[in-house]
């Protein structure tokens, strides 16, 4: 038998990991693997991290060469053009999310306020009084919020990066339960990943990017914001296209109930019938036609002519564009792939300990669901959007409570639903037995070599650590690094100095020449 090749020199694994749990192992050495091909590459003095943003992106010139906002692609009047990937895809989607809307994104996060920020605040940084765009305008007239960080740009989203992982089932069935029940726990698991707490050179209130994605991806127009009755728009969309999904999918195990889906969907009727007739569940059909609702952001002319028999481009061109915490992907036609889910709201982490760390507990928890056909995880769908922003918060992890499920009933209409904090549901508590205990069930029903299951171990105490607060996130640790800075004046701003220093010590830690026990927990250093 020929030897396993090695996983290629790109960002995202040639094919899937093993099945098995011992595959899990190389999770952590396959990230350092790609780390280090990408130190490869750069030149001398350039340093290699996996943070969510750069914390001065779009305030002053942080290019090299340095380049003005004024591209014709964004508009923006804080981030240039040359920011963005040149490929047409990307430069495309910037002008035609800021097209279909009618204007430029609005995005607003809300400002940390410390003791000498100014009362109210207004971003100095934004020149209000250009005028070399239609649309410049806008931030003096509202869209910029007073005592919030504002950005105009999808370039501020799709700037930041996360930590994506995207599991594949045997059967529709499996993919569907997956589906339904990690949705549920995303805001709790994004709130231990949280690393964001800085945009612009400020810093927020919130410690996530999940917002700033959300509204930096927001095309509907004015009528379908519902700010204006509709007459050239078909339907009033609640969300942006970017957010938590809008319902279920019903796996067939016996726990789902219509009433969980208790937000209103907004589906294309005629698609519905259309896959009604041909034989799809209703649930199934809704959640396609629910994708249809929104129009393609990008079309390539060389792409319009497609055999839908064996091809899945024109599907996947919406698909692709309906960017939700899970997303459902069937097997592309003719080909070996299976049934996935994707799970996407984590934030990426600074180290490849961290990020392994969060992707093998996933991959765990997903095959102890399926395994456990018992667990049921299901929340309203109107909760699981309030766990979403509440998660966002700052010190979510420690200071917010999430909708769960009680392991002792009913949860539809709220009557078995308790609010826990995240170290009662990932460790366990009187109402819910915890996501780390029935993990540790998984891994106790299996023949696990122990070598292997120490390090598996050591994954699950760093997730169990960071639940229960005696693991920082990433966002509590650079928020009290700029508030011990020397330079910083408690004035929320986040001076050059002060960033430069930043950028410093979280290469430092990756690269393990500092020691940082409080992100990882005591006994464990970075894995240069």
């Amino acid at each position: 038998m020929a030897a396993t090749p090695p996983p290629p020199p790109v960002g995202t694994p040639g094919y899937p990991y093993s099945s098995t749990v011992d595959g899990l192992t190389t999770v952590e050495a396959n990230m350092k693997r790609r780390r280090e091909i990408l130190k490869s590459h750069l030149k001398e003095n350039n340093v290699v991290l996996t943070i969510c943003n750069f914390p001065l992106l779009g305030n002053g010139n942080f290019l090299e060469p340095p380049h003005k906002p004024d591209g014709k692609f964004s508009e923006s009047l804080l981030l240039p053009d040359e920011m963005i990937n040149p490929h047409p895809r990307f430069l495309t989607l910037a002008s035609n999310i800021r097209e279909r809307r009618g204007a430029k994104v609005a995005i607003n996060v809300p400002l940390f306020r410390d003791a000498n920020t100014a009362r109210p605040f207004v971003n100095p940084t934004v020149p209000y009084d250009r005028e070399l765009f239609p649309g410049d305008s806008e931030a003096k007239d509202g869209a910029a919020q007073p005592d919030h960080i504002y950005m105009d740009a999808m370039g501020f989203g799709m700037g930041c990066c996360c930590l994506q992982i995207t599991l594949q089932t045997p059967n529709v069935d499996q993919a569907r339960r997956l589906y339904d029940q990690l949705a549920t726990v995303g805001a709790v698991l994004m709130s231990l990943s949280a690393a964001t707490p800085i945009f612009r050179g400020y810093l927020a209130d919130t410690d996530c990017r999940w917002y700033v994605l959300s509204a930096a991806a927001d095309d509907r127009t004015p009528e379908e914001r519902g700010e204006q009755p509709l007459a050239r728009d078909r339907f009033v969309i609640p969300k942006p296209r970017y957010g938590t999904i809008d319902s279920f999918l019903g796996a067939n195990d016996g726990h789902f109930r219509a009433e969980y889906n208790d937000l209103e969907l907004v589906y294309d009727r005629d698609i519905f019938q259309h896959l009604v007739a041909r034989g799809v569940d209703e649930l199934m059909a809704r959640h396609i036609a629910h994708l249809f609702i929104r129009d393609p952001l990008v079309v390539f002319e060389e792409l319009m002519d497609q055999d839908d028999a064996v091809s899945a481009d024109h599907f996947e061109n919406i698909q692709s564009t309906n960017w939700q915490n899970v997303r459902f992907k069937p097997p592309p036609p003719n080909s070996p792939i299976g049934w996935r889910v994707e799970f996407r709201p984590l934030e990426v982490q600074l180290t490849d300990f961290e990020n392994a760390a969060f992707a093998v507990f996933v991959v765990l928890l997903s095959r102890a669901l399926l395994t456990f056909s018992d667990i049921n995880l299901y929340v309203p769908i109107t909760k699981m959007d309030i766990n979403m922003d509440r998660a966002n918060r700052r010190d979510a992890v420690l200071r917010e409570r999430f909708y769960f499920r009680r392991s002792d009933g009913d949860c539809v209409g709220g009557g078995r639903l308790a609010q826990m904090t995240a170290n009662e549901i990932v460790n366990g508590s009187a109402h819910f037995v915890g996501l780390v205990p029935i993990v540790q069930m998984y891994l106790d029903q299996n023949d696990v070599d122990p070598e292997v299951r120490q390090r598996l171990d050591t994954y699950i105490a760093f997730i169990r650590g960071r639940a229960d607060g005696s693991i920082m996130t990433v966002a509590a640790w650079i928020r009290k690094f700029v508030q011990n800075h020397p330079a910083y004046k408690r004035d929320s701003v986040v001076s050059s100095e002060i960033n430069y220093d930043l950028i410093v010590a979280l290469d430092d830690i990756s690269s393990g020449r500092r020691a940082a026990p409080e992100l990882f927990g005591e006994g464990h250093a970075a894995r240069p």
